[in-house]
């Protein structure tokens, strides 16, 4: 199959690429945490074949965009990412969110089925409770020091970057609009989606539990499956090959699916 076409209308602000596959039959679509930055799913993307063009997510004000306002609506932000998306048909698409990009994907996905044109064959959530199961949670009200503090419990960032006040001042208000987008997201009851679902959870998440994990069977028509790694909330570090080969199974599991139901 031919490298990835040019032509394509590919948001680089928007979307990352750490390199170009020369043969791909799906495109892997990573959204990343509260605070994350597409350079996040860097290393998960050196685990992955030619066979897998894998994009990342940019959120408005991190990184290269940090001048940008950051989004602190989770539908808000999932529109934007739709709209990104949706004109890519190129290739099938699978949406894999972390954490927060868990939520940020759900919402995406279903407005991609709603739209009809680039809808995806399958999404991965991980680390995230699902949808089905709210809580109230306000963290994003706490003051600069109790955001730190969270983000220090689930180790997710490295303590020396928190320890120098320009980084902090730079990752707040970002890490801030996020937390407000995800505590305060609640679930139109309607949406289902169509895709299946596959779960990645770490075996010792402190955020999410096994009923919290199993309750995204419910938000799907398709399949559901399971898988659960050793480790806590960012159990992804240090564990991509682990996760790459997981993920392929689910690929590959999405696109015979798809190839099935279109015949």
């Amino acid at each position: 199959m031919a490298t990835v076409p040019t032509e394509i209308p590919f948001d680089d602000i928007w979307l990352r690429r750490f390199g170009t596959a020369r043969e791909p039959s799906v495109r892997l679509v990573c959204l990343p945490h509260a605070g994350g930055a597409a350079s996040a799913f860097f290393a998960l993307h050196r685990e992955l074949p030619q066979s897998v063009d894998c994009v990342a997510v940019q959120y408005p004000g991190r990184q290269e965009r940090r001048h940008e306002p950051p989004l602190r609506d989770a539908r808000a932000l999932a529109a934007r990412v739709a709209s990104v998306l949706e004109p890519l048909t190129d290739l099938p698409l699978v949406l894999f969110g972390h954490s927060m990009g868990a939520v940020i994907g759900f919402e995406t996905a279903g407005l991609l089925e709603r739209g009809g044109g680039n809808t995806p064959i399958g999404f991965i959530a991980s680390g995230r409770h699902s949808p089905a199961t709210p809580r109230h949670e306000t963290v994003h009200l706490r003051d600069d020091d109790g955001l730190i503090a969270e983000i220090t419990a689930l180790s997710g960032t490295d303590p020396q970057i928190l320890a120098d006040p320009d980084m902090r001042a730079m990752i707040l208000p970002a890490l801030r609009a996020d937390y407000t987008a995800v505590e305060t997201y609640r679930r139109d009851p309607g949406l289902v989606l169509r895709c299946p679902i596959t779960v990645f959870t770490g075996t010792s998440d402190p955020r999410v539990t096994d009923a919290e994990a199993r309750a995204w069977e419910g938000l799907t028509t398709g399949g559901f499956r399971l898988e659960r790694f050793p480790g806590g909330h960012f159990y992804l570090d240090g564990a991509e090959r682990a996760v790459a080969a997981a993920l392929l199974r689910d690929l590959h599991a999405f696109s015979h699916t798809a190839a099935a139901a279109a015949r």
